[in-house]
């Protein structure tokens, strides 16, 4: 095989970055006198930094943003039983059950439109949008009477706007990160939980005192002024977030993953993992009031324990998977969740 041998008239032409770091173009194959115009055309791509002080501002911003679309959700469990036991009492709890059914499935799904949005680099626009569709839909649930406006509500429009926020709320963390993507990752998360906790004793607070439409406000309220501080901190992180998406397009929809048996299999996993994942926080204070004949303010207390409970183990997982790799902590939490629901019953 023959080598190609490169000519040293042109290798004094290093034309620096604005962070200072060299940046070497190819100008091997052109005569001299065209370099200059090529260089010029060439976009340098801009280095990811790994961490820093920008990063975890944007570490930051998505652990406020997790609040909302996490935390609210988990904090359906209270609504579940008040709903059930007071507001709704002609509907079935399957049925209910459904409002968060929905919410929590368009969370996720919603990755698979947004995540192009994504590469494209507007993940901005999904911010905005999320955020303003998500407190649209809590501030609209006040004045929900009905199970059909709470549906359209609190499942389809919270559903919606937080599935915008999921994946610019993963990646932006993600992909500012190397050795510490994990560490950063579960500081992120530990959002969902606190989240939740602030929203579960938000509801159980104000609902004696106010009555559920303003209840509902008071909830819409603190999410706006979640995302007021969020985006601030998105935005100042802006410069180490700004050439994370890869600005081209990607199909919606990759044949050759077809023939991918380990993304499959992690797929798989990941289903059926979060089939279950939630059923608990939904059903935990109902049972727990209905069955173990607690009344409603200390059943909501066993849906704040879980949470609570879930901030060091996920701080915990995120240092098992920077040292023993992701797929080792995933798989552990997976059988321990397990195991622990079997002997519950």
């Amino acid at each position: 095989m023959s080598e190609k041998k490169t000519s040293t008239h042109v290798g004094h032409d290093v034309p620096s970055s604005e962070d200072g770091k060299e940046t070497i173009h190819d100008t091997t194959s052109a005569p001299l006198e065209t370099i200059p115009s090529q260089v010029a055309s060439e976009v340098a791509p801009t280095e990811i930094k790994d961490g820093g002080i920008k990063a975890w501002l944007s570490v930051l911003g998505c652990f406020f943003l997790w609040f909302n679309l996490w935390g609210y959700t988990f904090a359906f469990g209270t609504f579940q039983n008040f709903y059930e036991q007071k507001y709704l009492t002609g509907t079935s709890s399957s049925s209910i059950a459904w409002i968060g059914s929905i919410q929590s499935f368009l969370l996720i799904i919603s990755g698979l439109w947004t995540g192009p949005i994504f590469d494209w680099g507007y993940y901005m626009y999904l911010i905005y949008f999320g955020s303003t569709l998500s407190t649209i839909g809590a501030f609209m649930l006040s004045l929900s009477t009905q199970y059909w406006q709470i549906f359209l509500t609190q499942g389809l429009c919270i559903g919606f706007g937080c599935g915008m926020l999921f994946v610019p709320s993963m990646a932006l963390v993600s992909r500012s990160f190397v050795k510490r993507r994990s560490i950063a990752v579960g500081v992120t998360t530990c959002g969902a939980p606190i989240g939740g906790i602030l929203y579960t004793v938000l509801f159980e607070a104000c609902l004696p005192k106010y009555g559920f439409a303003w209840t509902a406000r008071i909830l819409g309220f603190f999410m706006l002024g979640s995302y007021i501080v969020a985006i601030p901190l998105l935005i100042l992180g802006s410069e180490t977030t700004k050439s994370l998406s890869s600005g081209q397009k990607r199909k919606l929809f990759d044949k050759g993953a077809l023939k991918d048996l380990p993304f499959w299999s992690y797929v798989g996993v990941t289903f059926t993992t979060f089939m279950a994942y939630l059923v608990p926080y939904f059903y935990m204070p109902s049972y727990a009031q209905s069955v173990l004949g607690v009344s409603q303010s200390k059943a909501s207390y066993t849906l704040i324990a879980s949470q609570a409970a879930s901030v060091p183990g996920r701080l915990l997982a995120a240092v098992v998977a920077n040292y023993c790799g992701v797929m080792s902590a995933w798989t552990g939490c997976a059988l321990i969740s397990g195991i622990v629901l079997f002997l519950d019953h």
